[in-house]
């Protein structure tokens, strides 16, 4: 269970060496993780560091003792850059690939109602088309 969190805390790393903070400011990564620095970070860097703390929380969590912490996968970590489907750790993404991307002005979806009430009628109107060609 220690090593539970080593994907989270090494991605964690990984981000805060990449991040302006340490690149160009030239700050150590524990300076960045800290107030006031911490808030120059990349949303990525942020949401890691929330997912890693409630990770290591989750270590000492009764309720997880027997089961211990879902197991990150780095899939979920490599596509963060992406904004698609994206969760810190714990299996699949709540909203990876049902979400689409609207500008507001799409036309609202007709009711079921509506399309089966028209797909009954002209199935009607086939049926006396047919009945028609059949008398005469």
């Amino acid at each position: 269970m220690p090593s539970s969190c080593k994907e989270i805390r090494d991605a964690l790393a990984q981000c805060l060496q990449e991040s302006e903070c340490v690149m160009v400011q030239r700050h150590t990564a524990a300076e960045c993780l800290r107030e006031p620095l911490s808030s120059t970070l990349p949303t990525k860097c942020i949401q890691l560091k929330k997912g890693f703390g409630d990770c290591r929380r989750g270590m000492i969590d009764m309720r997880k003792r027997f089961r211990g912490n879902q197991p990150i996968t780095f899939k979920n970590l490599s596509t963060a850059d992406s904004g698609e489907g994206y969760q810190l750790y714990a299996g699949r993404s709540a909203f990876g690939g049902g979400v689409k991307k609207t500008d507001g002005n799409e036309p609202e979806p007709r009711d079921w109602r509506e399309v089966e009430n028209e797909k009954y009628r002209q199935e009607q109107e086939r049926q006396e088309r047919q009945d028609k060609q059949d008398k005469k």
